[in-house]
């Protein structure tokens, strides 16, 4: 089946964007690609400090040897200032790490990334409007008001990065807050504490990720977002609270099992060969000794080719905390 087949509706591939597939790059088009609505929830804001947890909350695991212990916490880039995910469990294991690990180390970096956007974003000599046809010049339009900007200042990007950018405000409209969101709270408790932060991959390599997907795919995408943009927030919903209870399975049906299905190239260039380079990294890690937590996408924690699966394939120990 062609790539284009998963991109059948733009609420899935939000979805899976925002869960990790390119969390980095979501993260950062929700902190400040969305004017007029990324800042609605400003830092000034007073959600509660501490919101309930359903149940135990998300689901933590740990990775173990001789004299290594590694936390692995399945995150989610954005979230509603409400959902509790701060369980004892999570907060202890955070506490007792020395290193802290994420996707990238800067999703938050508008120096470094903003001319990567410029360099594999836009494209002024191959305007959008060339390749939509009127109709669909007068979707993106209408659209494009969402997040303060028109389809005019929108026809030098790319099909993926205007997509991308479109994608996320139906998010922040139905009160999804990127400094709500796990890294960037993660971030900011370890940097009070001094502890190093790391990242498996760079901001290239995530954007490389979706500016490398072929031009129809990309066009595919655009026209599914312009077309399902109303929907964009349900199946987002679906996972969040999915994820908030600990329920992997469903995350793993909802997240995973769709794509796979639907179009195994991009499932395997998204998840399994990112998955399989962060357990290689893990390996490399276990060398060494010492405490980390390490908090990545939560679709790169579910189902049968997982980080954890991949580690305990390779005879690594991995134990769910309870």
């Amino acid at each position: 089946m062609k790539l284009s087949a998963v991109l059948k509706t733009s609420c899935a591939n939000l979805a899976r964007a925002a869960v990790g597939a390119a969390g980095g790059l979501a993260l950062f088009l929700a902190l400040s690609g969305v004017p007029g609505q990324a800042h609605a929830h400003s830092q000034d804001a007073a959600p509660a400090a501490h919101p309930a947890i359903q149940g135990q909350g998300p689901a933590l695991w740990v990775v173990k040897d001789a004299d290594s212990t590694l936390y692995l916490f399945g995150s989610i880039h954005v979230l509603r200032p409400t959902t509790g995910w701060a369980s004892p469990r999570v907060t202890q294991a955070f506490d007792s790490a020395s290193d802290i690990w994420f996707e990238i180390s800067n999703p938050d970096d508008q120096a470094a990334i903003i001319p990567l956007i410029q360099q594999h974003g836009l494209s002024p000599q191959t305007p959008l409007s060339s390749r939509l046809t009127p109709e669909e010049v007068a979707e993106l339009d209408e659209a494009a008001k969402a997040i303060g900007a028109s389809a005019a200042q929108m026809d030098i990007m790319k099909p993926w990065l205007a997509a991308l950018s479109l994608s996320v405000a139906p998010l922040v409209k139905a009160g999804y807050d990127p400094k709500s969101g796990v890294e960037m709270a993660l971030k900011a408790r370890a940097e009070a504490a001094g502890k190093p932060i790391h990242g498996f991959e760079t901001l290239d390599n995530q954007i490389g990720m979706l500016a490398n997907l072929p031009d129809d795919t990309q066009l595919a995408f655009l026209r599914e977002t312009l077309k399902n943009y109303d929907e964009a927030t349900t199946v987002l919903d679906a996972m969040v609270s999915a994820w908030a209870q600990g329920d992997v399975a469903t995350l793993d049906r909802v997240a995973v099992q769709e794509m796979k299905s639907d179009s195994p190239e991009l499932y395997k260039v998204l998840l399994v060969e990112r998955n399989t380079d962060w357990a290689n990294q893990i390996q490399t890690m276990l060398q060494g000794s010492g405490t980390s937590f390490i908090a990545v996408g939560a679709a790169h924690l579910a189902g049968e080719d997982s980080v954890q699966a991949i580690l305990k394939s390779r005879g690594v120990t991995v134990e769910a905390v309870q």
